[in-house]
């Protein structure tokens, strides 16, 4: 039997698509990029804005609409928050989060019974799911997820509700795994969760720092990876850590969501911009030309344009390289949701755009600082006679040749733009 998996959203997300592709193909199934021709089709949904919930739920539509005889998988975030408006959609197997590691037992049991399973969890009382991705086959870098949940409940957020409780990976599981990725040929690690920097918080018996530590002693590991960390979750610690290990990439994702202290408590985050401030300049200290990333919210009910430049000014000054720019999109369920001082969308729209531009201008600042540099990339992709990778501190690096994929190569940054890099060969 042929199945296809559809992913929407998150790193996590597409982690967990990987695991149930590898737990299919090792139970014979065979894997079909073409949902109209398959046996199984497996939607992994989305529901981190209203519009991510709708395109889940038009693809579950179009899916049924073009293979009545196929056995339909729904799971995840949009299925956890929209479960009662999926009733009618003719859904075979309708979980939520939890599970996703017995899609083959799911499916199988379906098979013998032709009749519909629908089972969710109480999210406050979840134990960490484990899955264990054997190996990424189309990527030089592998993912590993290490946590689940989010404790933090922003004001604009769904994610706590439908992922739940933060749990961990268990310590000795995650070396493992990156023992195997490693020894299946991955030379880059990238750690990833719903809230990645709350590792090991809900036992208080270890912590990302400690992990990041254990897993450096990897001999044929070169690259360590955070997809995101919280602001609050940097410690002296961990900056120790980014300061003496090598292995350890010179790139943080530290979301800021607004550069303004009002609509920071607004939005419940747990730290004023001073505090931002304090611990990116130790940072910066530790791993003076790190490429610290950030997502921002503009139009946040009560923004003002005072607000607003409040936000572009900070922004400049802590001198971000890439800047996520996400127009606020009212969240049913959360609490901004209800909040007075909406903000018209055409106002939304034009904050955006003001402040892609000065994105636009931070990264090319950013890149031009490493103009006539030697700097070592790991190769990704071939495209024609290009190759493409990137450095350690996340640069994406252009090369006019073809290179071999998966190897590090010194090179000499020739020419910047925004977006990416040229280099030749040192």
């Amino acid at each position: 039997m042929k199945f296809t998996i559809i992913t929407f959203g998150c790193k996590v997300n597409s982690y967990e698509s990987e695991y149930m592709k590898e737990q299919l193909l090792k139970n014979n199934y065979l894997y079909n990029d073409d949902y109209k021709t398959s046996d199984i089709v497996i939607i992994n949904t989305c529901s981190v804005t209203n519009t991510a919930d709708n395109k889940c739920k038009k693809m579950i539509r179009d899916v049924r609409r073009d293979n009545k005889n196929a056995i339909l998988m729904v799971c995840g975030c949009t299925a956890e928050n929209k479960r009662e408006t999926l009733n009618d959609l003719d859904i075979d197997i309708l979980i939520g989060n939890k599970e996703k590691s017995l899609v083959a037992k799911l499916i199988e049991d379906y098979k013998l019974s032709n009749e519909k399973y629908i089972k969710f969890y109480n999210n406050k009382k979840l134990e960490f799911e484990d899955m264990g991705v054997q190996e990424f086959n189309d990527l030089t870098r592998a993912f590993v997820k290490i946590q689940d949940g989010c404790n933090n409940y922003c004001a604009y957020c769904i994610i706590p509700y439908v992922r739940g409780n933060i749990r961990s990976k268990e310590f000795a599981e995650v070396i493992n795994e990156v023992n195997n990725l490693v020894n299946k040929g991955h030379k880059e690690i990238v750690f990833t969760g719903i809230n990645t920097g709350a590792y090991g918080k809900e036992t208080g018996k270890y912590d990302l720092t400690d992990l990041i530590k254990e897993v450096s002693k990897i001999k044929k590991l070169e690259r360590i990876r955070i997809s995101s960390i919280e602001i609050t979750e940097i410690t002296d610690k961990f900056i120790e850590e980014l300061k003496n290990n090598h292995k350890l990439c010179g790139h943080l994702h530290v979301s800021l969501q607004s550069g303004s202290d009002k609509i920071l408590k607004l939005m419940n985050r747990k730290y004023t911009k001073e505090e931002y401030l304090a611990k990116i300049n130790k940072i910066k200290e530790a791993r003076p030309n790190i490429n610290l990333t950030t997502d921002v919210i503009v139009g946040f009910p009560n923004e003002t344009e005072e607000d607003f430049n409040e936000c572009i000014a900070f922004c400049k000054q802590v001198g971000f390289s890439k800047i996520h720019v996400f127009p606020y999109s009212v969240r049913e369920g959360t609490k901004a949701a209800s909040m007075e001082g909406q903000i018209p969308n055409n106002i939304k729209k034009q904050r955006a755009r003001k402040l892609i531009e000065i994105d636009k201008q931070l990264q090319k600042e950013y890149n031009s600082k490493f103009l006539n540099t030697p700097i070592d990339v790991l190769i990704e992709e071939n495209i024609s006679d290009k190759s493409i990778g990137h450095t350690e501190n996340f640069l994406k690096v252009i090369i006019n040749q073809k290179l071999e994929i998966n190897k590090i190569y010194k090179v000499i940054i020739t020419d910047i733009t925004s977006d990416y890099v040229i280099a030749i060969l040192k």
